[in-house]
């Protein structure tokens, strides 16, 4: 994934995200929703978003609680 990619996914996780706590996996989906049909397949979608989510928490551009590789418990928010 180039750069733009990661800009256009970056940008899409921060606009699904608010300043109050939720689940990874709602972050997810609604990621998902936004970016229909460009990210592949399913499963894997999910994985690249997650993956990217991480990336953006030790950035400090998201705040976490809890396991961010556990979707369904874990919970982020913007800073």
């Amino acid at each position: 994934m180039c750069q733009h990619e990661h800009s256009e996914l970056d940008n899409a996780i921060l606009s699904a995200a608010e300043p109050s706590w939720n689940k990874v996996a709602m972050i997810i989906s609604r990621v998902g929703t936004i970016l229909a049909g460009k990210l592949g397949d399913e499963h894997g979608s999910h994985l690249l978003i997650a993956n990217r989510i991480g990336q953006l928490v030790n950035q400090g551009q998201l705040l976490a609680q809890g396991d961010i590789l556990r979707w369904r418990s874990a919970e982020v928010r913007l800073p």
